[in-house]
């Protein structure tokens, strides 16, 4: 690579060789259409047995859905997102200070996924940060723009609460009671990855993140609504896009809760492409949700 990141303010008109995938590999845009029932579900709602009953058929059916009314605040998310974009748009000489390609390092700014083994580059660049316990965690992170400890670190706090609630959520539609999950999973911890597209000169030959599924339990993902980049494969095989919706959030099923007691949860690849004209943004808070943390 010629530059660590790709945030760096070039405006490129190819893409680069080492983010070309091979034919067979590439993301088929033509072929890709809309999710158009992706499940919205109202946390707001007054009557909780139909959210646990909206919950758990969207895990079994879908294994992802979207949430609003879900407890965190507006004013939380907007200055999550203000701050995330004017961490990108910092100098790249500034940003490069907190450059790493070492995947053990709890908090870093890094680009694609694993340079170091990957044949081909994926198009993002991205932060992250370990985010439980905060005390432990808060001190390392980016100290420029002034304000991004303290706005993320709040935003930490919320995203977590409405992952416990999403866990009981799930428990409950399991016939099981609301703690049982949390009580499986003992200590949770949480990180976050803050990812960042570039405008992308030729999307229709690489990927801003390939097809995958989550390791963790839950992904609470925040979605910059100026781009609709997160595809999911759906049943009949074909490859849909889920559009952001207003006030939202998706929550994905990760691989640690697709089995729980005797109930399948279904989990879904999904990837990221890179079409829209602008940069583009999206913030994973992901629940490590671990048994036992020694």
């Amino acid at each position: 690579m010629d530059t660590k990141v790709i945030s760096s303010g070039v405006h490129y008109t190819n893409l680069p060789a080492s983010y070309v995938r091979p034919e067979s590999e590439r993301p088929r845009l033509s072929e890709v259409s809309t999710c158009e029932d992706v499940p919205v579900i109202d946390l707001g709602c007054q009557d909780r047995n139909q959210i646990v009953q909206q919950v758990g058929d969207a895990c079994e059916h879908y294994g992802f859905f979207q949430v609003i009314n879900h407890g965190v605040s507006l004013e939380a998310v907007e200055k999550m997102l203000g701050v995330a974009h004017d961490f990108f748009s910092l100098p790249v000489e500034e940003k490069l200070k907190l450059y790493s390609d070492d995947p053990s390092k709890t908090m870093r700014l890094s680009t694609s996924f694993n340079v170091n083994k990957e044949k081909v580059h994926n198009w993002r660049d991205y932060l992250r940060l370990h985010c439980y316990p905060l005390d432990k965690y808060v001190p390392e992170w980016p100290s420029n723009p002034p304000p991004f400890k303290e706005i993320v670190r709040s935003y930490c706090i919320q995203v977590r609460e409405l992952g416990f609630r999403i866990q009981e959520l799930i428990s409950e539609s399991l016939g099981l009671e609301k703690d049982h999950i949390k009580n499986v999973l003992g200590e949770q911890g949480q990180h976050m990855a803050v990812n960042f597209y570039p405008p992308c000169p030729e999307p229709e030959l690489t990927y801003g993140l390939p097809a995958h599924t989550d390791p963790n339990a839950l992904t609470i993902l925040l979605q910059d609504l100026s781009a609709a980049g997160l595809q999911v494969l759906l049943k009949d095989g074909k490859w849909a896009a889920v559009n952001p919706h207003p006030d939202a959030f998706v929550i994905n099923i990760g691989d640690q809760l697709q089995v729980v007691e005797e109930a399948v949860i279904v989990v879904f690849l999904r990837s990221w492409t890179d079409t829209s004209p602008k940069s583009s943004l999206n913030s994973s808070s992901v629940c490590e949700m671990m048994a036992a943390v020694g």
